[in-house]
């Protein structure tokens, strides 16, 4: 990074295409540049993206559209629908050597994930019934009928538009827009709209004009340390980057400048206090409450205040993409580039990444799935970015290799749906043979579909867990697999072009 503004202004001459202005160049750090191939930011030798899509060369990827995947999120999903009432409780994780979800109340951060992969599946029905809907071997259909996953959506959020009224966290977007945004989009459903706009003002209160950006967490106990007074402290994590595509698609709604200016300054504000010059990512940042100036960096789920979290490092690429896509204000850009370049310059062979980049090797390294998928869907709308700018782009092929590599040593043991037959007395007929029910079995594998995440593994953390299935792991399986179909590639990985 940039310290001095002389060197600043030096960088703008030399590499003006990186900044909007010399003003906006101020208000931020700038990114120190040997001016890659792809003209943005710090990053690796340029790579091509020539590497195949094609399902001879990637097979393991057609798991993206397999009928298991679908029967993972399909059995999990049908339990609740003869219920009484909709659901409270939503899955988030397996335990380690487990198969079963264990389960969050519906105001836990991760409530949101579950029903927003079922409205993935109805998106994908609805855009690319090609691949919905595609011919099997057997006679059973590989997804439920498109009435039917209707219903479950709807089903599975009836208890979830109240948290837009939450005022005491900040991860409103990751709990509503992943049902919400599908349920406007692809339904038209006004009460999810609303569920929205309601969502973005109240995160929006979270913010300070001293700090510059939203609060994360009002209190944060470790076996290390403690902060229990929100009037000292003032936590902002690396995650809460997320939260910004929500305050921007209510500002783009409501042409409200205010919701767009305050992502504007977390997202400065991260860029300046949790990226580090080599563009890894700290994982807490504190302010002082009254002032704004940073008391402590730390992390909470890394090794250590210094590592590089490997989640932290994802949720940084993907928020800063998705910032950059709002704003095409290219020093985001620069910054999601430049994490996205760590994040592949670190990753070992396998294409899994380690639940920390700095952890110490040892004869089993733990992995984090969920930082994995979730850098390939941030590298992807790298990809897509750099390519609309006519930049070549090393993103398709860093994705690729990590999905490659989730595919092929963290998919948990397939599911299958079944049916059982019955016989229906027919006037006409006689009797008429039918299919029955479409039941799922799940067999010796998890109800995820990936396994191998790490929800956090931090020495002094009150719990740790390890190596299990993740909720929002198979949600962003999903969500790149509709990417990639978005992008025209899908389709040759699941042999349908």
């Amino acid at each position: 990074m940039v310290a001095s503004t002389k060197r600043a202004q030096s960088t703008l001459a030399t590499n003006g295409e990186l900044f909007d202005d010399a003003d906006s160049l101020k208000r931020r750090k700038t990114v120190q540049t040997h001016k890659p191939a792809n003209g943005i930011g710090v990053g690796t030798p340029p790579i091509s993206d020539s590497l195949s899509t094609s399902p001879a060369a990637n097979g393991c990827l057609s798991a993206l559209y397999s009928a298991s995947t679908v029967a993972k999120i399909w059995g999990v999903a049908q339990r609740a629908l003869n219920k009484s009432a909709p659901p409270t409780l939503y899955p988030e994780f397996t335990k380690p050597g487990g198969t079963a979800y264990v389960y969050r109340e519906s105001d836990f951060w991760t409530s949101g994930f579950f029903p927003g992969s079922l409205y993935l599946l109805l998106e994908r029905q609805r855009k690319y019934p090609q691949i919905a809907f595609r011919p099997s071997y057997s006679d059973l259909p590989q997804t439920p009928h498109t009435l039917q996953l209707q219903y479950a959506c709807k089903w599975w959020t009836e208890n979830l538009h109240k948290n837009s009224l939450l005022n005491t966290t900040h991860d409103l977007s990751f709990m509503i827009s992943p049902w919400a945004r599908k349920a406007w989009d692809i339904e038209n459903d006004s009460k999810a709209y609303e569920t929205l706009i309601t969502s973005a003002r109240t995160l929006a209160t979270r913010y300070s004009s001293k700090t510059k950006c939203l609060r994360s967490w009002d209190t944060c106990v470790t076996k290390r340390y403690s902060f229990t007074d929100p009037s000292l402290d003032f936590l902002v994590i690396i995650d809460n980057m997320l939260n910004l595509d929500l305050l921007f698609w209510a500002a783009s709604e409501l042409r409200d400048s205010t919701l767009r200016d305050i992502a504007i300054s977390h997202a400065e504000s991260t860029q300046t206090h949790h990226i580090r010059p080599d563009f890894s990512t700290t994982h807490v940042v504190n302010f002082d409450q009254a002032t704004g100036a940073v008391k402590a960096k730390m992390t909470n789920q890394g090794y250590d205040d210094s590592s590089c979290w490997s989640r932290g490092q994802a949720w940084a690429i993907t928020g800063f993409a998705q910032t950059y896509n709002w704003t095409h204000n290219r020093s985001f850009l620069a910054t999601a580039c430049g994490c996205a370049d760590y994040f592949l310059a670190h990753l070992p062979s396998s294409g899994v990444p380690p639940w920390d980049f700095s952890a110490p090797a040892t004869s089993i390294q733990l992995t984090d799935t969920s930082a994995g998928i979730i850098a390939c869907y941030g590298m992807l709308l790298l990809h897509t970015s750099l390519v609309a700018l006519g930049q070549p782009s090393p993103y398709l092929k860093g994705a690729l290799q990590i999905l490659s590599g989730l595919c092929t040593t963290q998919l948990s043991p397939p599911a299958h749906f079944h049916s059982d037959p019955i016989v229906i007395p027919s006037v006409e007929h006689g009797t008429s043979n039918e299919s029955g029910e479409l039941e799922v079995e799940m067999g010796k594998g998890a109800e995820t579909i990936l396994e191998g995440s790490t929800i956090n593994n931090y020495e002094f953390a009150p719990r740790q867990w390890a190596d299990h299935g993740l909720v929002y792991a198979d949600y962003y399986f999903l969500l790149v697999g509709n990417l990639l179909l978005d992008m025209g590639i899908g389709g040759h990985i699941a042999g349908q072009v």
